[in-house]
């Protein structure tokens, strides 16, 4: 089934124009309820997945992990015990969440990976939504009434992160064009219109 990947610029509209194409195609939004799914399936909270994805494995917890994966001495920890909650669990989890989404139905993901993950699906539309740093401060400044050096540092720590998520995980430079079908920038075509240009390359495909 078909799907669009909407990865964004934090500031940039791009949650906002996923809802607005997703309402347009009549398709399910995985936005915040991606990591809900992801959550669910690991037995914890939509908090704790976020904080695992925007800290990172230290290099304790690294070590800690492949121990408890590939320990020569399986009697030395209850059987029950659980395996911790690391950032690959949480990335295997999150690919299968998109694989039965897709297979669901049409779908507009946010975030997350999911243009890497679907990289290679014919059938996949992987859209970046861009803005200028200081259009992206404003926007984050009116959204969260923030003072413009607050709405700065938010803009550049987020943005920070995202980059830093997707080199971790997958090796990519997450705002290298090559990577999409459509870079877009939103201050220029506004939310609606970009939302609307999106639907309109969809109807050709």
């Amino acid at each position: 089934m078909p799907a669009v990947t909407i990865s964004r610029m934090f500031g940039s509209g791009g949650s906002e124009v996923a809802r607005r194409v997703a309402t347009e195609l009549g398709w399910t939004l995985l936005d915040n309820a991606f990591v809900e799914r992801v959550a669910t399936r690991l037995h914890t909270t939509p908090a704790s997945v976020e904080a695992i994805e925007e800290r990172g494995p230290t290099l304790a917890q690294r070590i800690a992990t492949m121990l408890a994966y590939g320990a020569q001495e399986p009697l030395s920890t209850p059987l029950s015990a659980p395996l911790p909650l690391d950032e690959e669990r949480v990335l295997a989890v999150t690919q299968q969440v998109i694989d039965d989404a897709v297979a669901r139905g049409p779908v507009v993901f946010v975030g997350r990976g999911a243009q890497v993950c679907l990289e290679h699906r014919i059938d996949a539309y992987h859209v970046l939504c861009t803005a200028p740093r200081d259009q992206l401060i404003a926007r984050v400044a009116a959204r969260e009434a923030l003072s413009a050096s607050d709405a700065a540092r938010r803009v550049d720590e987020e943005n920070r992160r995202r980059g830093q998520y997707v080199k971790r995980n997958f090796s990519r430079d997450w705002l290298d064009a090559s990577h999409y079908h459509l870079c877009v920038d939103t201050s220029r075509l506004g939310i609606e219109g970009t939302a609307s240009l999106i639907c309109r390359l969809l109807a050709t495909k």
